[in-house]
Formats: structure tokens, C-alpha cells, sequence
């Protein structure tokens, strides 16, 4: 999307954001040579479309799978069995 598509109506909304963040956008405003508005507006128009893709479970943790060693294979199956045979949970004396 361009700035030139911006050319209607705009009403002013003040926000107020983190040091950082209008750091940022300054930081592009003058790198791109556009004015913080049309950055801001950008980032607002782009927003949308780089939420609706979030990554699927299973991918978040993948590089976890099977980083734990010495567990049975069939853990998601058995865990009560596992959990009984390691003793987990039963009473302890004091």
C-alpha cells in the first residue's frame, strides 16, 4: 500500500506510546524520508495481516520434542503407568 492512497478524509487520534517505540518510527520516518503519520499508518494498515499468521502449536515447540533423554517412548500413552512406576505421588514418611 502507498502513502498516495491515503488521500481521504483523516481525523486526528493522539495516542501516547513507549520511548522506544516512537524511537523506532522516528528512526524510520527519517530513514524512508516519509513523515512519522504515514509510518505509523503503515504499521497500522500491515498489523492485521501479520496477525492472522501464527505459527501452529506443534511448531512452537518442535525444537523441544524429544530433548528430554531416558523417557519412554510411549509417554503421552502410559503417563499414569510412568507416573506410578517412578513413585510420583505416593506418601512419603515425614
Amino acid at each position: 500500500m502507498t502513502i498516495k492512497q491515503y488521500n481521504y478524509c483523516m481525523k486526528t487520534l493522539t495516542v501516547r506510546l513507549p520511548e522506544a517505540l516512537v524511537a523506532q518510527i522516528d528512526a524510520e520516518s527519517r530513514r524512508r524520508r516519509l513523515s512519522k503519520s504515514d509510518v505509523v499508518r503503515e504499521r497500522l494498515t500491515l498489523a492485521p495481516k501479520s496477525r492472522r499468521r501464527k505459527p501452529a502449536p506443534l511448531d512452537a515447540i518442535a525444537d523441544l520434542i524429544g530433548s528430554v533423554d531416558g523417557l519412554p517412548p510411549d509417554l503421552s500413552k502410559r503417563k499414569k503407568a510412568h507416573l506410578k512406576s517412578s513413585s510420583y505421588g505416593d506418601k512419603r514418611p515425614r
